[in-house]
């Protein structure tokens, strides 16, 4: 396996992120172009793209908040963010379908935590869905609830993870 680079986003990623997004996830649940630019332009620096051989192959996007409710649907948007926040809320951790299940995914995820880690953060949340609780739980998350979110129509779990 070939290993991608970590970096950060740019507005010139936007198209490709949407693309991915839209592809990865299902319906509802993909993040419009217009809240993945909002991203983009209000925290860079909580967005990790992952690049092999000069593509973009998948990302986590996310914000900060001193109060975290998981279920509340404007900060998708960042309304509430704040750089300066303690806690990380992840929103997309997503890869291109042509390159999952080979372990990007999760070189992916350990460069995300390691980076908020250096970034002085306290801890990360996040939701999935029920299929993808254990293998948070291998990252290290610990299991909160069912969530009260329907986002997408679909169940959510929170998870926490403490940096």
């Amino acid at each position: 396996m070939t290993t991608p680079v970590f970096r950060k986003v740019s507005m010139s990623d936007l198209d490709r992120c949407y693309a991915i997004e839209s592809e990865a996830y299902e319906g509802d649940e993909a993040a419009t172009r217009e809240k993945i630019a909002t991203r983009i332009q209000q925290y860079p620096e909580g967005f990790l793209c992952a690049e092999l051989d000069g593509t973009l192959i998948g990302f986590i996007n996310s914000g900060c908040a001193w109060d975290v409710v998981m279920s509340d649907e404007e900060f998708k948007e960042l309304v509430g963010h704040d750089d300066a926040a303690p806690n990380v809320v992840i929103m997309s951790v997503v890869l291109d379908p042509d390159y999952q299940g080979k372990g990007y995914a999760g070189l992916m995820m350990r460069a995300f935590i390691s980076a908020m880690r250096e970034m002085g953060k306290k801890t990360i949340h996040l939701m999935c869905k029920t299929h993808h609780v254990e293998l948070y739980r291998k990252f290290g998350y610990a299991y909160i609830k069912p969530s009260e979110s329907d986002h997408g129509g679909m169940a959510w779990h929170e998870m926490i993870m403490t940096l």
